[in-house]
């Protein structure tokens, strides 16, 4: 085993982030592309340097702009960000963002992140007060005995749930709550930190890169570029399909080596054996144990809270206020199923939300990266600059710059739909003169977005690991030859996608 070596902690990485971001407020050159927005009533709202501007709500007013988007998608409410207005990009008297800035972005970041944050302690205290109940051991003990033997199974069919949650309605934060769940299930069954992790994580992650219908991305950014969010469907779906399966190889086959030899483990070479938060008595998973009816119902309040979560965001456009509900609401319901006295319920569910507040505070953290950029006026200059440096190539190449590009930029802009109003109208005009279709430059935003957010310290990736313990350098072992493996079979569907069309 190898000496552990004392790496830097999440937020340290993140304040570096912050950091670089503000040296490049200092080199890179100011600017901005003009925005058109869409609230209600009879006209846009037109944004640039000199204040905002209301314009005809016409479809003639965006075709007039250079806009390849249908009226009814501003209308219907698909996009509710303002666009950018290709062509307009204007230099702009630099706005450097020194120390001061610094301090305040993860402040500010931290402000505007608020809601998922809540959503964050919530769950810890949820969790918290479900585990005073002994029905999470009694529930793993039996599950594990269950599934003796055919724990491969539970890996292929989690792997694929998660992938598909990502894929079709933009699953990624709410897999966070999944973790104190499915942890002790993959230790009990004899795998390492890092199997769960590349379940929950990979998963929605991998989803992501293959969205057939995710509406934070698919559809936004196709809207956003000019085409109908169906072009390219069949596509996608055959991308979600091979890209599962290989997720699902990887994981399948590192957690098989592990379980032969606990000691071929990348946790174990790398962190040693790592404190885990939600590990279980040992003697609770080695004996057989018969649910009792309380342990039982305690077990479907628990499920059903996330069923009614998924549902809820699925078929009602449920988002982090409702979810946290859900949570909050079921934690107060449990303390009355287990006669929990006010303050022992009180105490149990501040300890467990006090037990992810690291991870609240890294991803309140991580949008301070975005923030240094937007004050600095420097987004809108790495986009133009990009497209610049794009637009004379031949249409193979040029498929393949976008996809390095998305890659750089999602280290920048975390938000899926952000990233897509902030580029697809300048990129998807950039396509046509190209004659590279519309459907392969939101494809080239999906798959450069979806590789990156596997190690991206602006995604979800930091706060995954702090949940469990583990490093980003175990991470990186683990995940690179996977990155490697995407990043040529993406780039071999966009060259494909192309030459088909």
């Amino acid at each position: 085993m190898r000496k552990n070596k004392t790496l830097l902690s999440p937020l340290t990485i993140l304040m570096m982030v912050i950091l670089l971001a503000a040296v490049a407020t200092w080199m890179v050159p100011s600017g901005r592309y003009d925005r058109i927005g869409y609230a209600a009533g009879e006209s846009f709202t037109y944004n640039n340097d000199q204040g905002d501007t209301a314009v005809p709500f016409t479809q003639q007013t965006l075709d007039s702009l250079k806009i390849n988007i249908p009226l009814l998608s501003f209308k219907n409410g698909d996009i509710k960000k303002p666009v950018s207005v290709p062509g307009t990009y204007k230099k702009l008297g630099s706005n450097r963002q020194g120390l001061m800035a610094v301090l305040k972005a993860p402040i500010r970041g931290i402000h505007e992140s608020i809601e998922i944050i809540f959503f964050i302690l919530v769950i810890g205290g949820f969790m918290q007060v479900f585990n005073a109940s002994g029905a999470m051991e009694k529930g793993i003990a039996a599950l594990s005995q269950q599934m003796k033997g055919r724990e491969s199974w539970l890996i292929i069919i989690l792997t694929f749930l998660f992938c598909f949650g990502g894929a079709s309605f933009g699953m990624a934060e709410e897999g966070l709550v999944f973790y104190p769940l499915l942890i002790p299930i993959f230790l009990a069954a004899g795998y390492d930190l890092l199997v769960p992790v590349a379940v929950i994580f990979a998963g929605t992650q991998m989803g992501t890169l293959s969205s057939f219908s995710n509406p934070f991305s698919t559809i936004i950014a196709s809207s956003t570029a000019g085409v109908n969010w169906t072009d390219g469907l069949t596509e996608r779906i055959i991308m979600f399909v091979l890209t599962s399966a290989i997720l699902i190889w990887y994981i399948v086959r590192y957690a098989s080596k592990v379980k032969k030899d606990p000691t071929a483990s990348l946790v174990y070479k790398l962190q040693g054996n790592v404190l885990n938060a939600y590990d279980l008595p040992p003697a609770s998973l080695q004996v057989q144990t018969n649910l009792d009816t309380r342990s039982k119902l305690l077990l479907v309040q628990f499920f059903l809270s996330f069923v009614t979560m998924i549902v809820g965001v699925v078929f009602f456009e449920w988002w982090l206020l409702e979810m946290t509900t859900v949570f909050l609401g079921s934690a107060i319901l449990f303390a009355f199923v287990l006669r929990m006295k006010e303050t022992d319920f009180i105490r149990q569910f501040v300890e467990g939300a006090a037990g992810l507040l690291s991870v609240a505070l890294i991803i309140g953290t991580a949008r301070g990266v975005t923030v240094i950029l937007n004050e600095g006026n420097i987004s809108d200059s790495i986009i133009y600059y990009a497209a610049g440096f794009a637009h004379n190539m031949p249409p193979a190449a040029f498929i393949i710059a976008m996809l390095v590009i998305y890659m750089i930029f999602s280290l920048f802009i975390s938000s899926s739909s952000g990233m897509a109003v902030l580029t697809m109208p300048i990129m998807g005009s950039l396509a046509i003169l190209v004659n590279v279709p519309g459907r392969e430059i939101v494809n080239a935003y999906l798959y450069g977005m979806g590789i990156m957010g596997f190690i991206s310290p602006t995604g979800l990736m930091l706060p995954a690991l702090a949940l469990t313990n583990l490093n980003i350098k175990t991470w990186w072992r683990f995940i690179y030859p996977l990155l490697i493996i995407l990043f040529i079979v993406c780039s071999l569907a966009l060259v494909a996608g192309i030459l088909m069309a």
